[in-house]
Order: structure tokens, then C-alpha cells, then sequence
């Protein structure tokens, strides 16, 4: 979901705590007036979190607003400004707070515009952070983006309980759209292990891009935001995308095993080359940037694929490399395909067909020895019927206390499904 520079620290994780009334609101579907494409047709708007709670950024740390672990915020970030907001952390969980910035579609953006999301102790130093940008994708789309602090004894800052500081920042050019950003902002943590893991990274590991998996095509449409991701297992997976729109799917990944995903766009007339008129992009559980490729589009068939990724291993995180760091725990992980608007200008603003390869290569592995349950940072029994169903869902931010799914309907409708308890919440969506 763009391009990002690694900070010093990494860390991940979340806490129980979510209400039944957040849930429910999260588990109905967002409404929300569609925006103009470039070719002036209503492009799907992004889907917020429905449970997502206003907070306003400060413009200094001791005037900064707290976070509550397994809660979402929303908030807006002024083209160049800064906003702080305040997180209580302990010593025994890894935190972790993630950004998803959304430009009004489109926006005018120019290379190196983005974001910075970092986590800052009481004297200023950072304890870890993101830097994302749009890359050659030169326009407005959803990015995100986290920042992470880690317990580590063998570190020199960052390590005390009490208030810390995450910090966004926003950087584009003078030329640039200056409307404001909507922020998707969650925090998270996650247990500490019982004792200490491998540090070093296997030297030899399977790089080589799979075949593309078998069974032929399935029609899955993706959602329009995070919270409407929609699930994918291995296969190969038919949408539709206009020009402007960003489709969101998610795929679970257990500990061991890789992720290969690749995204091809249909042949239609052609015409002129739009340089980087297809991005796709890769965010590992907590929401931090993994990977990103963009493709250009002449009408006739082209083809992206992520790069080589490393099995999920607890020992990714010692890396500086940003794809291996984040492929540090099992979950799921949130792939996204984006449409240059430049696209509609050259070729009309109908839909152009999309195939989404996804490969899961290995077989999962038995989990790190977490000190308590690892909640939503590990692959359950549920979440792969989800993947064979293509359910849509939000994120888990509470450790195990909820589950919220939405069965997705092949025909007009679609159930979902809420369990805490005993209660049961039962709703109809349109699909």
C-alpha cells in the first residue's frame, strides 16, 4: 500500500476489549455517498470501520488525545501537518498502531507524497515507525502504514512503562491536492514469547514463484475498505475494477507458510501506455506496508506480482529488510489492487477485468511460545472457512472475546453473524 523506509524497532500486537454494540455496528455495512471517478462515474467510496470512534490529533504530545488497545479512531491530517495522540504502554506486550490514510479520490499526488507513522517516548526518541508513500502510483489511494514498539531487554530506550506518543505526519508537494486526509487508526498488542526464539534468518529459502493454482477461475469481488475485506484462500480469483476504485481482500497466512500473489488486467482496445495504471499492495495483520508492485496498461493484457516473500517466522522480525520484518506472525494479510484514474482518460470509465492469483505455499508450523493467547495473530480452524466461503470481515482488535463474520451470499443477500456468548446477532446485507 506504498513505499516506506523502517524505523530501528518492530513489535506487534493487541489486547481483549472490544463492546457489543462496536461489534455490531462494525459487522453492518457502511453507507456512504460515492465520489467521481476521472471519467465523472461514481467510484465506490472507502469503507470506514463503523465502530471507529472520533479523536482529534493534538498539535503537541502533552496535548494529545489517548488510544485504547482494540478500539479504532478516526481522525483528518492537514496536507503537511502533524498530529500526536497518547498510548499507555506496559512492559509485557508488544504494541503496535496503524494508519490507514485516505486522499480523496481523485486527488492530484506527486511522487514522494505520503506518510510518516512512528511511536515516540517521553524525551522524543522513536521507538519505531513507518514511512509510506504513493511510489510511481502517482495517485490518490488508500495507504497504510504502522508504528511498533517491542519490548527487548537488550535495548537502550522505549523500554519503560507509562505514556508514549505516536505521531503522524503527513508530506506532499506544493503542487499537490490540498484537501484533507480521513485516518483509520487501530492499536493493538501483542504477548510477549516464554522464552527467546531463533534470531538468525535461514540463508536458503523456496524464492522460486510457484505455478498458478489450479481450478480455474472464481468470481470474488473485493470490498471497498479494511473493514469489507473480503477473504481469499489459494485460487484464482475473478473482480472487476474502475478506473479510480480500490478493491480490499484479505488471505490468512499460519506460521511457516508463504504468501505468493500476483494481479493481471484484461486486454481490451488498445491505446496509449498509463504508466503504473494498476498497484498492488500487501499489509501483514497489525496493518504495516509488507510490499508493493505497480503495472502499466496499453490494453493489453498486463501482469504484477509482489516479490518473493519469506515464510511467516517470529525470527523475520531481526530483519531490516521491510517485506521479511513484516512478515513476522501468523494472521491475515490484507492484499489491495488499485486503478490509476488516468486509466478512464484513455479507455473509458468502465470496469476492466481483474484476476487476483493468490498461492500459499507450506505447512503451517507450530506457533512461537506466546506467554498468553495470541488472539488475532494466528490462523484458527473459522478463519480458514472464512477463506473458502469469502467472507467479509473486519479485523479482530479484541484477544479472542468476539468474533464478527459475514458469510458472503452468491445471491442477493448475504448473513451476518455475531457471536459473544450466548448472544447471537443476526442481520441481512445486500451482497
Amino acid at each position: 500500500m506504498g513505499t516506506q523506509a523502517v524505523g530501528r524497532r518492530t513489535g506487534i500486537g493487541r489486547r481483549a476489549g472490544a463492546l457489543i454494540a462496536a461489534a455490531a455496528v462494525a459487522a453492518l455495512p457502511v453507507q456512504a455517498r460515492a465520489s467521481e471517478g476521472a471519467g465523472g462515474a461514481a467510484v465506490p467510496p472507502y469503507a470506514f470501520d463503523g465502530s471507529a470512534q472520533r479523536v482529534q490529533g493534538a498539535a503537541s504530545s502533552l496535548d494529545a488525545k489517548p488510544l485504547r488497545t482494540g478500539r479504532t479512531y478516526r481522525d483528518t491530517l492537514e496536507k503537511d501537518g502533524k498530529v500526536y495522540y497518547r498510548i499507555d504502554l506496559d512492559t509485557r506486550h508488544n504494541a503496535y498502531v496503524s494508519v490507514v490514510a485516505v486522499p480523496k479520490p481523485g486527488g492530484k499526488v506527486a511522487y514522494g507524497d505520503g506518510f510518516k507513522v512512528g511511536i515516540q517516548d517521553n524525551s522524543g526518541a522513536d521507538c519505531g515507525y513507518q514511512d509510506v508513500d504513493f511510489g510511481s502510483g502517482k495517485y490518490a489511494r488508500p495507504l497504510a502504514g504502522y508504528a511498533r514498539r517491542i519490548v527487548d531487554p537488550d535495548a537502550y530506550s522505549c523500554q519503560k512503562p507509562g505514556a508514549y506518543y505516536v505521531l503522524v505526519e503527513r508530506d506532499s508537494a506544493p503542487e499537490s491536492t490540498p484537501d484533507d486526509w480521513e485516518l483509520e487508526i487501530r492499536y493493538v498488542t501483542e504477548p510477549l514469547l516464554t522464552q527467546a526464539g531463533p534470531t538468525e534468518l535461514p540463508k536458503d529459502w523456496a524464492s522460486a514463484t510457484p505455478a498458478p493454482p489450479s481450478g480455474g477461475q472464481q468470481k470474488r469481488q473485493g470490498g471497498a475498505g479494511v473493514q469489507e475485506a473480503v477473504s481469499l484462500r489459494e485460487g484464482e480469483w475473478r473482480a472487476d475494477l474502475r478506473p479510480g476504485q480500490t478493491l480490499f481482500y484479505r488471505v490468512p497466512v499460519d506460521w511457516g507458510q508463504q504468501l505468493f500473489a500476483g494481479a493481471e488486467l484484461g486486454s481490451g482496445t488498445e491505446g496509449d501506455l498509463v504508466s503504473s495504471a494498476l498497484t498492488l499492495s500487501l499489509a501483514n495483520p497489525a496493518l504495516g506496508f509488507v510490499d508493493m508492485n505497480t503495472v502499466g496498461y496499453d490494453g493489453r493484457p498486463a501482469t504484477v506480482a509482489l516479490d518473493p516473500l519469506r515464510p511467516v517466522a517470529h525470527e523475520n522480525r531481526t530483519s531490516y529488510d521491510t517485506a521479511t520484518n513484516g512478515m513476522r506472525f501468523a494472521g491475515w494479510y490484507y492484499l489491495s489492487a488499485t486503478l490509476s484514474p488516468e486509466v478512464a482518460a484513455e479507455y473509458g470509465d468502465e470496469p476492466v477485468p481483474l484476476t487476483l492469483r493468490v498461492n500459499v505455499r507450506g505447512t503451517p508450523e507450530k506457533a512461537p511460545p506466546y506467554d498468553a493467547a495470541p488472539g488475532m495473530f494466528s490462523v484458527t480452524p473459522d478463519d480458514r472457512e472464512a477463506a473458502k466461503n469469502g467472507a467479509v470481515g473486519a479485523p479482530v482488535t479484541a484477544n479472542g472475546a468476539m468474533t464478527v463474520l459475514a458469510a458472503a451470499g452468491i445471491g442477493t443477500g448475504t448473513v451476518l453473524l455475531l457471536g459473544l456468548g450466548a448472544w447471537t446477532l443476526l442481520a441481512r446485507r445486500r451482497a
